[in-house]
């Protein structure tokens, strides 16, 4: 079987050429000959001869005309004529059913789509990069393509034990029926054995609640966590014995920032700054004793003005002390949540152009995407691994050689 010519003089092509512009046309012009000559050459391989021959007598199948079909491309948007076949066999490769857009494109798209521009605002920069007019219909028709692989994503095997955990939430205006809520997108942040870290999943619902975090840890489990050494959490009530129903050996440190921004709600402006640095002396202590008695002093100096704080201390005192079991290393990366609040900051980042979200799936898109680039950029394990490691391995020795 020959295959069809595809000859031409680039003489010829660009003997009209008197700019940039007519170049562009030029070319446009070429790319489209180009897909055609493809297409034809996928039919006579289907077929077993070219067109027109003599082999195609009593063959069987032969083509039978084509039919126009639009591809909005890198160079524009061009027609094309699908070939057909009389016993209707033919599925094109190189444009196949059902796809109007090149891969290109889409990835223009995605991209866009990813570093936070709404809908309108791609379909814009499409206009403008390509001179392809989409619709905002479009443009999530191309990522909702992505559902799929988020839906995978979620779903992957996990590793059997993570060293730290972090949990948190973000909040998000979605509407959903005809109305705006507000909807909290659980994460949770894992530190690997190997010093990387991994975000674990997304999850989406209506409220932060500790019935909700002990699905979601449920099905980590599923998916393969049999451990988690320290985990490190706001003080959301019941959230610890949520993390003990799944992994009771586990070390649930509260978050000492969130325990601090409760501490000072309801205390005023003029004590704030001095009520804070008697605090520190708390949570800063070399060890437990030490964390003790200037608690005490604290209590002493503020309890007639301020119980409440005092009250919540208290309440969440043995959530907060397990730091102090610990080198200071170690401590530094578990007493905060500023590991996942730094990721929540960088979703922001990527998703502050859309103040409200059409529905679950393009709350859940725009996070999966902006974790992608968050994540491409852990590239390294996380500062004193190695200090961290070895303090790990020494105090868990006996628990990670029954894990």
């Amino acid at each position: 079987m020959q295959s069809n010519n595809f000859n031409f003089n680039f003489s010829d092509i660009l003997k009209d050429v008197k700019d940039l512009n007519d170049y562009d046309v030029a070319m446009n012009d070429l790319y489209k000959k180009g897909i055609q000559h493809l297409l034809n050459s996928e039919m006579s391989h289907l077929l077993g001869y070219d067109k027109h021959a003599i082999k195609g007598n009593n063959s069987g199948n032969s083509r039978n005309g084509s039919y126009g079909k639009k591809v909005k491309t890198s160079s524009g948007e061009i027609e094309v004529q699908i070939p057909r076949d009389r016993n209707s066999e033919f599925e094109p490769l190189i444009i196949p059913k059902g796809q109007t857009t090149t891969a290109k494109v889409e990835s223009v798209i995605t991209s866009l789509y990813a570093k936070g521009m709404s809908t309108q605002d791609v379909a814009d920069q499409i206009d403008q990069i390509y001179g392809l007019r989409v619709s905002k219909a479009f443009i999530s028709d191309i990522t909702n393509k992505m559902l799929p692989c988020i839906q995978e994503w979620q779903n992957r095997p996990l590793e059997p034990i993570y060293y730290i955990t972090w949990m948190d939430c973000i909040c998000f205006k979605i509407r959903q029926d005809n109305k705006v809520i507000n909807k909290s997108i659980y994460l949770v942040i894992g530190l690997k054995p190997d010093g990387f870290k991994e975000i674990l999943g997304i999850w989406i619902a209506e409220t932060e609640s500790a019935s909700f975090w002990l699905s979601v840890l449920s099905e980590l489990k599923d998916r393969g966590v049999k451990s988690i050494l320290i985990a490190c959490t706001d003080n959301l009530t019941g959230f610890t014995s949520a993390i003990q129903a799944s992994f009771p050996d586990t070390v649930t440190q509260l978050c000492i920032v969130h325990q601090i921004r409760n501490s000072v709600k309801f205390v005023p402006w003029k004590d704030r700054k001095i009520f804070i640095a008697d605090l520190k002396e708390v949570y800063g202590a070399i060890n437990l004793q030490s964390a003790l008695v200037a608690f005490e002093k604290f209590k002493t100096k503020w309890n007639s003005k301020y119980s409440y704080a005092i009250k919540s201390w208290e309440k969440n005192w043995d959530n907060l002390i397990p730091l102090f079991n610990y080198p200071p290393e170690l401590r530094k990366i578990m007493y905060t949540t500023n590991t996942i609040e730094g990721v929540n900051r960088a979703i922001r980042k990527f998703t502050k152009t859309k103040t409200i979200f059409p529905n679950d799936n393009a709350a859940l898109k725009s996070v999966f995407m902006a974790i992608d680039q968050i994540q491409a950029k852990w590239t390294m394990p996380i500062r004193d691994f190695g200090v961290i490691h070895n303090q790990i391995l020494i105090i868990f020795d006996n628990f990670l050689e029954n894990a």
